[in-house]
């Protein structure tokens, strides 16, 4: 008799478990009908695109401090708390506030002749210009460049940071990490060498006029001068004319500025476990936003999908062993102070954090998940990989977790981040560009349902 491809692939999942006792076989069977349970549901009934569709349509952007950012903590209490949970409660803490202000400008001026306009956004935390800064331009490709440099060749100018992403990396992550520096800590550097200002390459590999903004830091002691990033295109155009006319200069206006910090929440709904309560499994992602889009993959899709885990193990009846508890954190982008709050809090209650999860890496198809643990942990978590075989979500590897569940680290058995394919979310990541029509619904019910089985595994059976 021929098996259909599916059973097919659920059967080999099933043989390609580690040879065991007849027990373990049969619990593996069990396991994967809980699991085909799960994905019919979200498949069929899914609610993370609808409740993506409402949350970035009818609220958007998330920066923290602002007044969507509290609209969407309302929100998001308001979802879980229709879930029917155990548990919907807010967590306070107190959030950075920063504003962009009005759009910024930027043109690329010649002594003669009509000014360039130069697509560009403010980084997040930066100063604002008070009013037009025009200045020469030296570009570097490097922190270490600009320190080698000498100091009449950068006093008074911008520093153009024009090193791009790495594209020859599979791995899309990895190649935003290393050109992360420039952004983050070039306008440091640069005033620490007399510049006026820092222009950074934008964080893509994609060729286009969206500039990317992101978090940077100023250093104490260090004149705070304002940091812009350019888009690729324009840096692209910015490098080119510098070669021919080394003298430009460049003209920029931001009104960014930092205002008194405010008070807000991290968004909490849990069930409670039915054997081992005090044992608490955490999924999240995080609420705020850059202001610059809607939100929506970074990270409106790991909202949503840590709900739909709740939902999920409700509607099929797989009441969990294990507390489960769905957390929305507030201020990963500029502060993380949502995911330090809540470990805090754990702490000092003494709460028994068993695992904690993370997708903070769009709704795009499912790949996997990367763990942070102990070899032997690690081992028992890949174990039931064969089970995710079918669903095109089995690669269980050692890799980072997520930036908001990090503070946990030392309180929990594992770290574990959601993992998806990566080549399309760094085109989007902080624009303008980062919108609800960029997400497939599929793929996104697809992510929270492998969330939602391993998050069934592990209140199953622990660690």
């Amino acid at each position: 008799m021929r098996i259909p491809s599916f059973r097919r692939a659920l059967w080999l999942a099933v043989a390609l478990l580690p040879a065991a006792p007849m027990v373990a076989s049969a619990q593996a069977k069990t396991d994967s009908v809980a699991i085909r349970r799960i994905y019919d549901e979200a498949l069929t009934r899914g609610e993370s695109y609808e409740n993506l569709r409402y949350l970035t349509g009818q609220i958007g952007g998330r920066l923290s401090g602002s007044a969507s950012a509290e609209q969407a903590v309302q929100w998001g209490k308001t979802t879980m708390e229709k879930l029917g949970l155990d548990r919907v409660y807010l967590q306070e803490v107190m959030v950075p506030h920063w504003v962009r202000g009005a759009k910024e400008k930027a043109q690329i001026r010649a002594d003669r002749g009509k000014g360039v306009a130069l697509n560009v956004c403010a980084l997040g935390g930066s100063v604002g210009t008070g009013g037009k800064l025009r200045a020469g331009v030296v570009e570097v490709q490097s922190l270490a460049e600009l320190a080698a440099l000498p100091a009449e060749k950068v006093k008074g100018k911008f520093v153009f940071f024009n090193r791009p992403m790495n594209p020859r990396y599979v791995e899309t992550g990895r190649a935003y990490g290393e050109a992360g520096d420039q952004r983050r800590s070039g306008a440091a550097a640069a005033a620490k060498r007399g510049a006026v200002g820092a222009l950074v390459r934008s964080l893509t590999l994609a060729h286009d006029d969206f500039p990317h903004t992101g978090t940077m830091r100023y250093e104490d002691g260090v004149v705070q001068v304002p940091a812009a990033a350019l888009s690729t295109n324009g840096a692209d155009e910015l490098s080119q004319l510098l070669r021919a006319d080394a003298a430009l200069t460049v003209e920029l206006e931001m009104s960014c500025q930092t205002l008194p910090e405010v008070k807000s929440y991290n968004v909490i709904g849990e069930i409670k476990g039915a054997k081992y309560p005090e044992q608490i499994i955490s999924v999240g992602g995080h609420l705020d936003s850059w202001d610059l889009g809607q939100g929506a993959h970074d990270d409106g899709t790991g909202c949503v999908q840590s709900m739909e885990v709740l939902r999920l193990l409700k509607a099929t009846g797989l009441r969990p062993e294990r507390t489960v508890r769905a957390v929305l954190f507030m201020n990963e982008e500029n502060g993380v102070r949502g995911g330090t709050k809540y470990a805090e809090v754990a702490k000092q209650n003494k709460e028994n954090h068993l695992a904690a999860m993370e997708s903070d890496g769009g709704g795009f198809t499912p790949r996997g998940f990367n763990i942070e643990a102990a070899p032997a942990v690690v081992r028992k978590i890949q174990a039931w990989q064969p089970l995710f075989v079918p669903y095109n979500s089995g690669q269980f590897v050692v890799g980072h977790s997520g930036t908001d569940i990090e503070p946990l680290q030392d309180q929990v058995k594992a770290l574990i981040g959601y993992d998806c394919d990566s080549q399309r979310y760094f085109d989007i990541h902080h624009t303008a560009a980062d919108t609800f029509d960029k997400v497939n619904r599929r793929e996104l019910e697809l992510g929270g349902a492998s969330m939602a089985a391993l998050i069934y595994l592990l209140s199953k059976y622990g660690l």
